[in-house]
């Protein structure tokens, strides 16, 4: 089955559904660090779109002609964490992509959001929008650690397919659904060296040291250190907190079901609440899964293979940048293609404007650089940005601040 991802973020709820054998073909999403992300792991199109344009996003996303459209509009405006004002101006996305499938009318939708999104009105206008278009729909709040998942976040999962009647495919969710929550230690094996970890409670009135033979708590946007004052709570389950530190990165990521090469760029908030805001793996496949149960239809596991992006230059994105100015990726030589973060792109545009201005080109700059013994091979931060030291001299040479 062709399928497009609305609201894809980083790319979890793609990647699951890939795993269990759906042709993934196009992503959509207004985030653009997000986007570079997920072009960094998929090699479909992932393309920059304000889906509450809907007229535009359905001239955007028709082309690809989906049998199954996804995805989970943005949640913080119903989400616990968040303010619980559903008229903030992101519940509006909700009924935006009822109204884009309204008007696509694949055979399949899926939509995944937070348990809260239940007592929303928005919910019901979308549920409206949907069954008036022809949908049969099952919707259920699923725990995600019963889905593959070492992680307790309850997750509201609708599932939608035109004609049939509603609660089709309940019986194959709840039927597959495991008979006990999946720890921390049975995802990660021996591969974890902790036993205990700290995360950040929203009030200390909660405790904030898990075990790893527990199912982590719902992974959030934010991964706080442990205060240097943080005193033991009556349900931490150790007795000092000696050796005790929050998740990593990399660690969070993987407790989403993110496999450990998964490529993430950016920022460190960025990032975070990339995987905070992503859809476990696990959970997308268990979805993908139980409607090829309820289908019969044949699986395609044609294993996407990442972009083979070669490390470029400073230079060489450079002189191609005039020509894909403002733009989030860089051809070169007409085969390679690099994705840069919005940081790397604004320093790029400064440096063009400023050549420009004083009618000079890109090889005068760098003349100018050896001419100064002036260094930049290690340009490019482990973030994905340029280094402090390299704007700065070349904001001397150019007379101009271009940071």
């Amino acid at each position: 089955m062709k399928v497009v991802d609305l609201f894809c973020g980083c790319g979890g709820l793609s990647l699951g559904f890939i795993k269990a054998g759906m042709d993934v073909v196009a992503a959509f999403d207004n985030w653009q660090d997000a986007l570079m992300v997920y072009r960094n792991n998929f090699s479909h199109p992932a393309i920059l779109a304000d889906l509450m344009d809907v007229e535009a996003s359905v001239k955007a996303i028709r082309p690809y002609a989906p049998d199954m459209i996804i995805g989970g509009p943005p949640c913080q405006d119903f989400s616990s964490a968040g303010k619980r004002d559903e008229d903030n101006g992101r519940g509006d996305l909700t009924v935006c992509y009822a109204e884009i499938i309204s008007k696509i009318r694949p055979q399949w939708i899926v939509m995944e959001n937070v348990e809260r999104i239940l007592k929303t009105n928005k919910l019901q206008d979308a549920l409206a929008i949907f069954r008036k278009s022809g949908y049969g729909l099952t919707y259920t709040i699923l725990n995600a650690a019963l889905c593959g998942v070492p992680q307790r976040r309850k997750r509201f999962v609708m599932i939608g397919k035109l004609g049939e009647k509603d609660d089709f495919i309940k019986d194959i969710l709840l039927k597959n659904l495991s008979d006990h929550e999946m720890t921390v230690a049975e995802y990660f094996g021996d591969s974890l060296p902790i036993k205990y970890y700290y995360r950040h409670p929203r009030s200390y009135a909660r405790r904030g040291i898990y075990s790893t033979s527990e199912p982590s708590a719902t992974i959030r946007g934010v991964n706080r250190p442990m205060p240097k004052g943080y005193k033991l709570h009556p349900g931490d389950p150790v007795d000092s907190l000696e050796g005790i530190r929050p998740l990593t990165t990399k660690e969070r990521s993987m407790i989403q079901t993110f496999p450990e090469d998964f490529d993430f760029s950016g920022t460190k908030t960025n990032i975070e609440q990339m995987i905070g805001n992503a859809v476990p793996v696990n959970l997308g496949y268990f979805i993908a899964d139980a409607i090829f149960r309820f289908s019969g239809e044949e699986r395609h596991f044609n294993v996407e293979k990442r972009p083979a992006v070669r490390q470029l230059s400073f230079f060489d994105i450079l002189d191609a940048y005039p020509q894909n100015e403002s733009a989030c990726s860089i051809v070169h030589e007409e085969e390679t293609v690099y994705n840069l973060s919005s940081k790397t792109s604004s320093v790029m545009d400064q440096i063009v404007r400023a050549l420009r201005r004083i009618g000079k080109s890109s090889s005068w700059l760098k003349g100018r650089l050896e001419e100064s013994n002036i260094d930049i091979s290690d340009w490019r931060t482990s973030q994905g940005g340029v280094s402090k030291r390299v704007i700065s001299q070349i904001s001397d040479l150019l007379g101009r601040d271009i940071s």
